[in-house]
């Protein structure tokens, strides 16, 4: 286990009271483009334990905001923000800063990821379900069925069925017994429970819509927009060949094998390959160098 992993946050635990908690995160200061860069560079390079210390704390607010929207899943919310404690630190750990994009977006997927571990663990009803198949369906099952007006408690229609099959790329068999599990067991999310302003709801109104706030859409909407500008302009750097062999071979929604475009330049295989990652480094060099120059520079609110 790494020194980030092993980093010491009893200070500032949600177990024993979550409303000081939020306040005490509140305190750690955000970080702007230039301090995060440098922080980050001194942990790849010294192992810096305070400079990832630092990392780590000036997100935690992200953390719990990401942690509030699994409330509905029944579990408490200190151990929701815990888990995604520990995504937050593999984030530091993993992060690189020559990639030239923000810690935040690179650290909301490892969140995440660490938080629906947690529920997925926790749930009995869905213990079986760890595939990449059956975490997709728990996750998304309930939004696409809103999607189709078949929130009904009860089975799937045919058409149903076949619609998020289609939808999530899963069998029909792995849909309707997620659908069961989902909606018997220990769980139902249809059964009544009394919300934190003592109204009463049912249980599935609660879950997480695992969508990004509008901020964070809002955020990666801008930065896609930038990465698209920086990659069209990098391909203008390449030779016509390069760039015609880059776009066919991974900007295209149907790539070209190399065999196709071997019989289009007539040459080997081989000799397309090697074109292609040429010119693939030569366009993350361009893209870099751009994203370096520009910071891609506002911090993300949370």
């Amino acid at each position: 286990m790494s020194n980030v992993e092993n980093m010491n946050l009893s200070l500032v635990s949600p177990d024993n009271n979550l409303g000081r908690y939020l306040d005490q995160i509140k305190k750690f200061p955000m970080l702007d483009a230039d301090e995060e860069y440098i922080l980050a560079k001194d942990w790849l390079s010294k192992q810096d334990t305070k400079a990832a210390h630092k990392l780590v704390t000036s997100h935690l607010r992200l953390v719990a905001k990401i942690a509030m929207g699994y409330r509905g899943y029944g579990l408490p919310i200190a151990d929701l923000i815990a888990e995604g404690n520990i995504g937050m630190m593999h984030a530091v750990k993993k992060f690189d800063p020559e990639k030239g994009f923000r810690l935040a977006t690179y650290a909301m997927w490892w969140i995440k990821a660490a938080i629906q571990e947690f529920v997925l663990r926790s749930w009995s009803q869905v213990k079986i379900g760890t595939t990449a198949s059956q975490k997709k369906l728990f996750f998304n099952l309930r939004k696409i069925k809103g999607k189709i007006n078949a929130l009904e408690d009860g089975d799937l229609s045919p058409k149903q069925i076949n619609h998020i099959s289609e939808a999530l790329n899963v069998t029909k068999d792995e849909v309707v017994s997620m659908n069961r599990r989902m909606l018997g067991g220990d769980h139902s999310l249809n059964s009544q429970i009394s919300r934190n302003d003592g109204e009463e709801a049912e249980w599935q109104d609660l879950l997480s819509d695992d969508r990004d706030n509008q901020e964070t859409e809002y955020a990666n909407y801008q930065e896609k927009n930038i990465r698209n500008k920086l990659v069209l302009e990098a391909l203008e750097h390449l030779k016509p060949r390069e760039k015609d062999i880059i776009i066919k071979r991974r900007l295209m929604d149907n790539p070209k094998t190399l065999e196709d475009l071997s019989k289009e330049y007539k040459v080997s295989r081989e000799r397309i390959r090697q074109i292609e990652t040429r010119a693939f480094e030569k366009l993350q060099t361009t893209v870099k160098s751009k994203a370096k120059e520009l910071k891609l520079i506002e911090a993300h609110e949370y």
